[in-house]
């Protein structure tokens, strides 16, 4: 195996492989990124036995062939050398190692054969459509956050989707909630995607697709399924990753349908006080919400740092109702809505907020409480 090729190239392609690879393993070849010359391009691969991710090329090959090298060493090794550089990969060189040469840099480094690297991605996925890019990386970025990183719970630990009928309309639903909070978003569906009947999609598998997104030139991204996996399609790049095996709780049971009492207020004012007094509340988290006729006061006291309090404008005509938030959560669900005013609907202080953009009836956001 022999080629040169741009260390711009390389070092984009060697930043998506790595990223799946984890720093620690017990089996050394899952340590390394396979890269092999065919006769159209380079295939680059690496997994972690739940992830797979292969990335093909352009370069100038002189001679085919294909090992296994380290994928953070020689990621690094690439990152440091100079911008504009061409690099050469040889394997197997004098002492049968995989040797790397750029200008007057030159670097050699151990192997394991491509026989004991592991491939996952070889089975038909049945179930196939496309999502537009912009979609796709707007349905992530507005529910990401709330999936769970407690590992107890391990289905929680992804996104699950679904084709739901919405009324007279067909759509696909996205949903990730932690147990404290949960984000629900609608998109249109996607030819194909109507036997799409619930699959949950691991955490660290939706945080890799989603920084594909921002590297891909793509427009359509191409989504298949089967019962145990994923695998997502963006032009050179094919990540296919094992879904979550568990049952998803019935989210829908959570979502208060009956919450009468309705503020609504500009998201920024909101985001915007409450990221303030949080100044106050970065050891307890919790700030209180007091709704008042024409008005909102949100206050934080820590019996360490001392207090804060802000009131802004809003409409509320509702009994007074003072209720408590983890700061953090509430921003996380404010920054994700992108229209002008956000609405708030309670039914008490002790039972779950109904939150959603007043422009935008795609995404609903539940918060619980927290007492202050």
């Amino acid at each position: 195996m022999k080629f040169v090729i741009e260390r711009a190239t390389l070092l984009k392609t060697l930043n998506h492989v790595q990223s799946i690879v984890e720093k620690r393993n017990t089996i050394p070849v899952l340590s390394n990124v396979r890269i092999e010359a065919l006769e159209d391009g380079i295939s680059f691969k690496a997994t972690d036995m739940d992830t797979e991710i292969t990335e093909i090329v352009d370069a100038h090959i002189s001679q085919t062939g294909a090992t296994t090298a380290p994928a953070h060493m020689l990621y690094d090794i690439v990152r440091k050398l100079s911008d504009g550089a061409e690099v050469e990969l040889n394997f197997p060189d004098d002492k049968g190692l995989l040797s790397i040469t750029s200008g007057r840099s030159h670097f050699s480094l151990s192997t394991i054969g491509v026989e004991d690297f592991p491939v996952i991605s070889g089975d038909e996925l049945p179930i196939n459509f496309n999502m537009q890019r912009e979609e796709l990386k707007d349905v992530i970025d507005r529910t990401q956050f709330a999936v769970s990183t407690e590992e107890t719970r391990y289905y929680l630990n992804g996104l699950y989707i679904h084709a739901k009928n919405e009324g007279s309309a067909k759509v696909l639903r996205i949903v990730a909630t932690d147990g404290h909070r949960l984000a629900c978003v609608e998109s249109p569906l996607p030819q194909g995607a109507e036997k799409v009947t619930g699959v949950i999609i691991p955490r660290k598998t939706i945080g890799e697709v989603r920084k594909l997104l921002d590297d891909t030139k793509a427009d359509n991204i191409g989504i298949s399924l089967s019962d145990n996996k994923v695998r997502f399609t963006l032009e050179e790049v094919t990540l296919t990753s094992k879904l979550i095996d568990g049952t998803y709780p019935d989210y829908e049971r959570v979502i208060p349908t009956d919450n009468d009492k309705i503020l609504e207020v500009k998201v920024k004012d909101l985001a915007n006080a409450v990221d303030r007094v949080s100044v106050v509340a970065e050891r307890t988290r919790a700030v209180k919400l007091i709704t008042d006729d024409g008005k909102i006061i949100i206050t934080t006291s820590s019996p360490d740092l001392g207090s804060a309090k802000e009131e802004i404008e809003a409409k509320y005509d509702s009994e007074s109702l003072e209720i408590g938030y983890n700061f953090r959560y509430l921003l996380d669900i404010l920054s994700e809505i992108k229209g002008e005013n956000v609405q708030i609907s309670f039914a008490d202080a002790s039972s779950p907020s109904v939150i959603h953009d007043t422009s935008d009836a795609s995404a609903i956001y539940v918060l619980m409480p927290m007492r202050v």
